[in-house]
């Protein structure tokens, strides 16, 4: 499975970025997504995902602001991003696994990784 994210940028805070992560090489509708990030000198954390089965996971730091979703045909899942603030600040990678019982908030979880996208948001 290839991914490519794309959609990062910079805005202030308050605004709102929609983040793309485009699934080849694999079935996609058998995949769990996840959306990760890493914001310098700290450790990758889970944003984001949604499971195969179509369940949503969020971390608290984003519930209510961000929001999950997929497409099965066109083989993508977004993130839409509102209300950001200069802590969401960081390079967003999304991921996929293919395995059906798996810890979908641990990185460790997953196979396949996208290259990254710079998600910048100013005071």
């Amino acid at each position: 499975v290839q991914l490519q994210a794309s959609g990062g940028g910079s805005v202030q805070a308050g605004g709102s970025l929609r983040l793309t992560c485009l699934a080849s090489g694999g079935t996609f509708s058998r995949l769990n997504m996840g959306w990760f990030r890493q914001a310098p000198g700290k450790e990758r954390e889970v944003v984001a995902g949604m499971r195969w089965s179509g369940s949503t996971f969020y971390t608290d730091s984003v519930k209510g602001r961000f929001t999950v979703s997929r497409d099965n045909v066109k083989n993508t899942v977004h993130l839409q991003m509102n209300s950001l603030k200069p802590e969401d600040t960081a390079v967003y990678f999304c991921a996929a696994d293919s395995r059906r019982s798996v810890a979908v908030r641990i990185a460790t979880s997953y196979d396949f990784w996208g290259q990254g996208t710079q998600v910048t948001v100013s005071s």
